[in-house]
């Protein structure tokens, strides 16, 4: 919007189909909405029930500036048991959301002007976090017919002088792919060659249905230029709590207080007690919740993979499956405008989660089975889909 009291740099529309689907889904009675991963399930009682009860204890206060200690320590004891990946506590930040913790991260390392390679497709808002930390966004773009892996001769191809951080994403949200062990080694060996620094949106690390998660930071050499965003929005369904946490090396971590206390101040007292138990729970709580998703998905799947003009690979993590629209003939904002008017049903359009995102949907199996069913029987009998 162009007016004098907004800053020149937002006077043009930087807006996405993921921004525009709250107002899409008003648009029909009966829609059925698959776009954003904000599941129908909410968050255990047991994480509820603990972090109200501490409130009425107290704890509604400011707390330390790096989070609740209480909340530190439990994110140590979770990387040890479940990674044997040694962390300590002035390694970790408390964050109000792992978005937060992305553009802190960001602001923390970057001088004007350099440039951040970013794994495409995309979750939606790295590239104007990366702007907004006054350095430039470089997408590295990843394909299906490569299972979504990191070519590395592409990746070395993009890096220059100003090259200062990769962003990977896995499992990743859209495509659901996970990076292989492989893959990583190859980027570690990346990263030492040209000095880069590495940051790890570890949002879906719960989701990996066919292996162990490999936090990129327990490859050999890679801790100490590794930075790990971390959430509790997906792993344990407490997407409205916003809190999340950063693992970084000691002096990023300072720089980052440093900040969030002009942005901030600390993270919810509330979310934080909310966060210890569910990490100290969490072999009560997320077991049915993947179970869950994990159904759904590979539901989701296989009635996509019935459809003519459909497909999908077979799924490996996250709840999100990046569906090849290609032989409809439509662009991905053409496709999901579609089934959106004829079917009701919402979706994404890949081109929001960068250019190599076309010929895509994204469909965010964030409803039961039953809702699935209903959606695609809609689908299905669209004129493009037959």
């Amino acid at each position: 919007m162009k007016h004098k009291f907004i800053a020149k740099r937002y006077w043009k529309d930087k807006s996405t189909p993921m921004g525009q689907v709250d107002e899409l889904a008003k648009n029909y009675d009966d829609v059925i909405n698959l776009s954003l991963g904000d599941p129908d399930l909410i968050t255990h009682d047991i994480i509820i029930d603990n972090a109200f009860k501490d409130a009425r204890q107290g704890h509604t206060k400011y707390t330390d500036f790096r989070g609740d200690p209480v909340l530190r320590k439990e994110i140590i004891n979770y990387y040890r048991e479940e990674y044997d990946l040694p962390v300590k506590d002035e390694e970790i930040f408390v964050a109000a959301s792992g978005c937060l913790g992305m553009y802190l991260a960001l602001e923390a390392i970057l001088d004007d002007g350099d440039e951040v390679i970013l794994q495409a497709p995309f979750f939606t808002p790295y590239p104007q976090q990366v702007e907004l930390a006054r350095g430039i966004p470089v997408p590295l773009n990843t394909y299906e017919e490569e299972d979504f892996q990191i070519n590395i001769k592409r990746l070395e191809s993009l890096i220059t002088e100003r090259t200062k951080a990769l962003v990977i994403n896995s499992p990743s949200n859209p495509t659901g792919n996970i990076l292989s062990r492989q893959t990583l080694e190859s980027i570690r060996d990346i990263a030492v060659k040209y000095d880069l620094i590495v940051i790890s949106d570890d949002i879906y690390t719960s989701f990996s249905f066919n292996e162990p998660f490999i936090p990129i930071a327990s490859i050999e050499g890679m801790k100490e230029r590794t930075i790990i965003i971390n959430s509790f929005s997906k792993n344990f369904t407490m997407t409205g709590w916003r809190i999340g946490n950063i693992i970084a090396p000691d002096y990023i971590i300072k720089v980052i207080q440093q900040i969030n206390e002009n942005v901030v101040f600390t993270a919810p007292s509330i979310s934080q007690r909310g966060a210890i138990h569910a990490l100290r729970n969490r072999n009560e709580i997320q077991p049915e919740m993947i179970n869950e998703y994990k159904n759904r998905v590979f539901y989701a799947a296989d009635r996509i993979n019935r459809i003519p003009n459909m497909s999908v690979i077979s799924p490996k993590g996250t709840f999100y499956l990046f569906v090849n629209i290609k032989k409809t003939g439509l662009s991905s904002i053409e496709a999901s405008d579609a089934i959106l008017k004829e079917a009701h049903v919402l979706t994404i359009p890949g081109i929001a989660f960068g250019d190599c995102g076309e010929g895509y949907v994204r469909i965010a199996c964030t409803l039961g089975i039953d809702k699935l069913r209903e959606a695609f029987d809609r689908i299905e009998k669209m004129n493009i889909f037959k």
